[in-house]
């Protein structure tokens, strides 16, 4: 756009000299001052306002010319090939290729090719942008604070709500849940309690994807690692039954009631066996049971907590089960005596079965968790607090946690940071335990909800751990990442830390052992030195445990010989009562002084 302006003037008025003269100031407008708008004046603080007092104008435009750019993407996996070629067949392409290298234009071209492909190879070694200048300073891995969310909420379908007993991941990438309820207060009936399970799409948690209907309710259940369709669950009734997902919500196998657990089933496991049809049982009867989902009418072997002899009457509750896939013989057993046992199912006699028992709670052993790195490491959950062990130290655990003001319930090891542990207590705490980072408290606190924590399952990947409360609600909780991979040197810590603390039990062991041949042998001595006469007097003067009793029975045979003594001069009062009164004898002759005087001087020198 062109602009042009035309000046216009008389020629007679070009070069003509210019004459200045003075004017005065000339009025244009005059505004006379209001005095009444003083009283319309509102001051403003603070106040600010720009202010232009001519239009923007600008007598020259630029704009430069727009760039059209486009994306396009290519998915290039193998081009160059002509339409007749078939590129999957094998033949062809090596035909077409020998085709193309025996063609005159092969060379000259392959030639023309390297002179520009040189050039950029030469200018990528001339900078080498993967150089690290600081080779021997490790990079610092970024900080992240340890987290946890909810992610998701499977509730109870049933009007009266039932507590959570058992949590089952499934194994094809763990996307399904299998949750069941069922009430254990001994001898409490709920009139219109349903015994219904269920099972859950981890992205669904609006409706269950299958609803199990027993005719009791169901304690646990459990997945086949091998078969994503079939179950296997423990009856409160004591019974075992089978499960498949495509044929609806009726048991396929029950077991018959006689050959079955007298008291409810608390932990059902598969074996990792040929056919992977075989699993076993536990139950507080003392009874553990291996099956065959192909045959249920018996157990093929059965195992009584009792040693020496397998009497059920004297047999340790069973309250869990652990086991271990790598391990296919050997597994462990939780008992209500707060007794963890260690089992072969290799040994001859139940003896041998039941070689190596550990003292581990003072009530209910409720959970039992084995270390996927470190075998020989494990887990025990009870009364107030955690406890980790090693098969090399039988007398204590190598590493405990401090005595919580609430009940612990369950607890487990992450499957893929081996140093992380969950606990979960009664005040609806879910507890995240590092042993690399520190002992003394927990390196993670949630709380889930108000109510008391259930059972605990930990999600194949680590992440996701599912959590089950009194109310019947089971929770889906996710770890931030830090908690749930693990660091280069982690391995390598944990390794040097379970060794350490086992030498150091071993030794205080070997120390007490001794303390313990030292005083028989003392006892022995003394025993074999001291007379019986100074051993009563020794007890009687410092009774020792057994003493007590002798105590005890001297004070009762001291207090019936009173009360026969009483009964006996209660007796004699009331026959001197019965027998007559005697006559009056005369009185007696008067001696004479003398004798009276003889007698008396004998007296005296009695006396005296």
């Amino acid at each position: 756009m062109e602009i042009q302006y035309v000046y216009q003037k008389k020629r007679s008025e070009f070069g003509r000299q210019c004459l200045f003269y003075d004017k005065g100031p000339e009025l244009i407008d005059n505004y006379p001052s209001n005095r009444e708008l003083v009283y319309e004046y509102v001051l403003r603080d603070p106040f600010s306002q720009s202010t232009q007092c001519s239009a923007i104008q600008a007598q020259h435009s630029v704009n430069t010319i727009t760039a059209k750019i486009v994306n396009t993407g290519v998915n290039h996996t193998e081009g160059g090939w002509p339409r007749d070629v078939n590129i999957h067949d094998e033949d062809s392409t090596k035909r077409y290729r020998r085709k193309i290298e025996k063609d005159d234009n092969f060379n000259p071209t392959v030639l023309n090719l390297c002179k520009s492909m040189e050039n950029c190879i030469l200018q990528n070694n001339a900078v080498n942008i993967y150089q690290q200048y600081f080779s021997d300073v490790e990079p610092t891995p970024l900080v992240e604070r340890s987290s946890a969310r909810t992610v998701n909420v499977y509730q109870d379908q049933n009007i009266i709500k039932r507590p959570v007993n058992h949590i089952s991941w499934s194994p094809d990438k763990a996307t399904r849940l299998a949750v069941t309820h069922c009430n254990l207060k001994f001898q409490e009936t709920v009139p219109n309690e349903s015994a219904h399970s269920y099972i859950w799409e981890v992205e669904n948690p609006n409706r269950p994807f299958l609803t199990l209907k027993p005719d009791v309710p169901i304690v646990c259940l459990e997945y086949n690692p091998k078969d994503t369709n079939s179950l296997v669950s423990g009856q409160l009734n004591g019974q075992v039954a089978v499960w498949d997902v495509r044929r609806g919500s009726e048991p396929v196998d029950l077991s018959i009631r006689e050959v079955c657990h007298r008291d409810p089933i608390h932990n059902v496991l598969w074996i990792n066996s040929k056919t992977g049809t075989e699993f076993f049982s536990s139950s507080t009867d003392g009874q553990i049971k291996w099956w065959d989902t192909r045959k249920l009418n018996s157990p093929f072997e059965t195992l009584i907590l009792s040693s020496p002899g397998q009497i059920i009457e004297r047999a340790m509750g069973a309250s869990c089960l652990e086991y271990e896939m790598s391990i296919p013989t050997r597994f462990m057993v939780g008992t209500e005596n707060g007794v963890v046992i260690s089992c072969n199912r290799k040994g001859k006699s139940p003896s041998e079965k039941m070689a190596l028992k550990f003292s581990a709670h003072l009530g209910p052993v409720l959970a039992i968790n084995r270390n996927s790195t470190f075998l020989k490491t494990f887990l025990s959950i009870g009364d107030w607090t955690a406890k980790i062990f090693s098969e090399d130290c039988r007398e204590s655990p190598i590493m405990w946690t401090s005595y919580h003001r609430a009940m612990l319930t369950d607890g487990a090891w992450s499957p893929t940071r081996f140093s992380i542990f969950y606990t979960t207590r009664t005040d609806g705490i879910l507890d995240v335990w590092d042993v690399l980072q520190q002992q003394k408290q927990a390196c993670l606190g949630v709380k889930i909800c108000d109510e008391a924590l259930c059972c605990l399952r930990t999600h194949c990947m680590g992440q996701l751990v599912a959590i089950g409360n009194v109310k019947g609600m089971a929770y889906l909780v996710q770890f931030s990442e830090n908690l749930t991979t693990c660091n280069k040197n982690d391995k390598m810590l944990l390794t040097a830390m379970f060794e350490r603390e086992s030498r150091r039990e071993k030794i205080l062991e070997a120390r007490n052992r001794e303390i313990r041949l030292k005083m028989k042998a003392k006892s022995a001595q003394q025993v074999g030195t001291e007379s019986e006469m100074e051993i009563l007097q020794k007890e009687k003067v410092e009774p020792s445990i057994g003493g007590v009793n002798l105590q005890v029975e001297a004070a009762e045979a001291e207090f019936f010989h009173m009360v026969d003594l009483q009964s006996k001069g209660h007796e004699a009062e009331v026959v001197e009562e019965e027998i007559l009164e005697p006559e009056p004898s005369p009185p007696p002759p008067p001696t004479p002084p003398s004798k009276l005087k003889g007698k008396k001087g004998k007296e005296d020198k009695k006396k005296k």
